[in-house]
């Protein structure tokens, strides 16, 4: 089984976004059985909201389920329990290393090998999706 945790910032655009995605394209390739997908924040400012409406809409053009969720924060047990850890950006990556123990490091790496935009910031949620899309079906290819 294929554990995979994304995380971004708040949980509410991209790793949610990436975790509707990626349970989307795991369901049309039939391989549900195969994989455990979940997301996760690295701050608590987001703990609690539900999925941020522009994800919901850029989700919803795309004919995309957006999975039920409340944002979380990243935690040791998600550490020991998910096999890969899969970061939005750089700045994700320090922020989770300091959160787990750094036995657990060789699991965190981003989903692409540059950011993810974070589209709190940009509003650009059709250049996120693109980059989020890119980068989990690269990730279902290579498992």
């Amino acid at each position: 089984m294929h554990k995979i945790l994304f995380i971004c910032h708040g949980n509410i655009c991209r790793s949610p976004m990436a975790e509707s995605v990626m349970t989307y394209l795991v369901t049309q390739a039939k391989r549900n059985h195969e994989f455990m997908i979940d997301s996760a924040a690295v701050s608590r400012e987001e703990i609690g909201n539900g999925v941020h409406y522009g994800t919901r809409e850029i989700l919803r053009k795309y004919n995309i389920p957006c999975i039920p969720h409340h944002a979380r924060q990243l935690t040791v047990k998600d550490a020991e329990d998910f096999d890969l850890i899969l970061c939005m950006d750089l700045s994700n990556i320090r922020y989770a290393q300091r959160l787990v123990p750094e036995k657990y490091h060789d699991k965190i790496r981003t989903l692409l090998n540059r950011n993810i935009a974070d589209p709190w910031y940009t509003g650009n949620f059709e250049e996120t999706y693109r980059d989020v899309l890119e980068g989990c079906t690269k990730l279902l290819n290579e498992l």
